[in-house]
């Protein structure tokens, strides 16, 4: 349990046994308990700069689907891993099967976030959908909207049970530094340009 508990927060080992302890064996208080605490991984990490990394690439269908992305973390000694250096082959796979338009969320320019909202709204008069309630659909559907364009919000292909965010966190326990995805260019043939 105390496994489980640093892979899916990234805390040190004593920290999740604290929070178990503290939890009385309950996995999610341990969690929330870690959170409270600002204990996770990719909370304490996050002040540090991730200024190394890898430049992967992935070419897709006979040459006519291409990735590259760029996946840093805080030194050349992570970098150079196996497992540093798979993470961001298989962040290029992703990205050239799933497609996703941003890294995050927070990418989306506003303008287009705001299209969206109105394009939901349109769809609640339309349904006639009491307006009391539309800011609870429009959150949830504004949810599914970032698990198809942004790339951490998206399940990961090679295991659909976790988020690539997920991923990235566990990567982020295991070599005990900050990891980000930084930005992606993914090119078709024949796609227009936009």
């Amino acid at each position: 349990m105390v496994k489980d508990l640093r892979i899916k927060t990234g805390a040190g080992m004593m920290d999740c046994k604290e929070a178990l302890a503290a939890a009385e064996g309950d996995f999610e208080k341990a969690v929330d308990y870690l959170r409270k605490k600002g204990m996770s991984a990719a909370t304490k990490r996050s002040s540090k700069a991730a200024k190394d990394g890898a430049v992967a690439s992935y070419i897709h269908m006979g040459g006519k689907i291409g990735v590259l992305v760029e996946l840093n973390c805080e030194t050349d000694f992570v970098a150079k891993t196996e497992d540093f250096q798979a993470l961001a082959k298989d962040l290029a796979m992703h990205v050239a099967a799933s497609n996703p338009l941003y890294v995050r969320a927070d990418d989306i320019p506003a303008p287009a976030l705001e299209r969206e909202k109105e394009i939901y709204r349109s769809q609640l008069v339309e349904e006639k959908k009491p307006e009391k309630i539309w800011d609870k659909i429009i959150e949830g559907k504004l949810k599914k909207y970032y698990e198809e364009v942004c790339l951490m919000n998206q399940k990961f292909i090679k295991n659909t049970d976790i988020t690539v965010d997920t991923l990235v966190g566990n990567m982020i326990a295991k070599t005990g530094e900050n990891i980000v995805v930084r930005r992606f260019a993914r090119f078709q043939l024949g796609e227009e340009m936009k």
